[in-house]
């Protein structure tokens, strides 16, 4: 597949803040400690180190190409989910398209079984990390047994000198049913808006960014609720339609994928950053060219069945200008 930019009337003034769901991007190598059996050269889905290494040279380019309608820069903020290990983030890094953009990683492992964990890639010319953590999130099965689920990574840091609080989320699944299992997308909203609140208490007015696969969309409870309480904004809310998303599922549209802001990215002080615009990255090279699932996200497996392709979500992204 040839790439070629399509950058037009770009602006050195802005700067992308991305998320984007990887689709298990693991590594070759059989981990005892969770299960990634299925990604192994002889696991079920014969994941060898050519599907491998084209899944990370695919990842990479679409990376750098976020965002780049309005901007001459690849994005200095990346959240993930669905990455294994430190190893694969390092491989990404180190593809063709991103390598000399000076990215860094942070990462923690999480608790979860099949060893899918948030990160965060940021450009070290750009940005600065104070503190990272990783925030467990404590859910419960309804017959009391703890859900191994994702961490929430919390990290600190100077976005060209101005103070910004992340959180990278990974909610869980909707696989038991979206009514069944909405009480614990709830909770880790709750966890958000209690951090918040410690926050609060030593650092006046934060600047926050909340992103993530929060596997609901803008208008369900849980994210209502974070959005409604801690008086954010969430730019994707009119984003989805009937044909249009960031995920497909039995070919309905979800904007599971979505980025949260606070109201003080409003204001236009010199040294500061203020929200411009934020968009699905649902670029034609990304999608199914032809079929009954023509449009939706090309994936790398549906099923067990190999496509070869990215993700089965599209990126989204949020642009913010710095004034001067």
């Amino acid at each position: 597949m040839l790439f070629t930019s399509s950058r037009t009337n770009t602006s050195e003034n802005l700067y992308t803040v991305a998320f984007y769901n990887l689709e298990n991007l693991f590594d070759i190598r059989r981990d005892d400690q969770i299960l990634d059996e299925d990604f192994t050269p002889n696991g079920i889905k014969s994941w060898t180190p050519k599907r491998y290494g084209k899944k990370i040279v695919n990842l990479g380019r679409a990376i750098s190409r976020i965002g780049e309608k309005f901007n001459e820069h690849p994005p200095v903020l990346i959240g993930l989910s669905e990455v294994e290990n430190e190893h694969v983030l390092n491989d990404l890094i180190s593809t063709e398209s991103l390598s000399k953009f000076g990215y860094d990683i942070v990462h923690f492992n999480s608790p979860d079984e099949r060893g899918i964990d948030t990160a965060l890639l940021y450009r070290k010319n750009y940005f600065k990390v104070i503190q990272s953590e990783a925030i467990p999130l404590k859910v419960y099965s309804l017959d009391g047994i703890v859900d191994r689920t994702r961490d929430i990574l919390y990290v600190y840091g100077s976005l060209n000198g101005e103070e910004v609080h992340l959180f990278i989320n990974h909610w869980p699944s909707r696989r038991d049913g979206d009514i069944a299992t909405a009480y614990k997308r709830i909770e880790a909203a709750e966890t958000i808006k209690e951090y918040m609140t410690e926050l609060e208490k030593t650092h006046v007015d934060p600047n926050y960014i909340v992103m993530g696969d929060f596997n609901d969309d803008p208008s369900s409870e849980s994210i209502k609720k974070l959005v409604s309480s801690r008086q954010l904004y969430n730019p994707m809310e009119k984003m989805l339609t009937p044909f249009r998303g960031s995920a497909q599922y039995k070919r309905r549209w979800n904007l599971f994928d979505q980025i949260i802001v606070s109201h003080n990215f409003f204001n236009y002080e010199k040294g500061t950053h203020s929200f411009a615009h934020a968009n699905i990255f649902d670029e034609h090279f990304l999608k199914e060219g032809k079929g009954k699932y023509k449009g939706s996200p090309l994936r790398t497996f549906v099923g067990n069945k190999y496509k070869g392709g990215y993700s089965d979500h599209f990126p989204v992204y949020i642009q913010f200008k710095l004034n001067t």
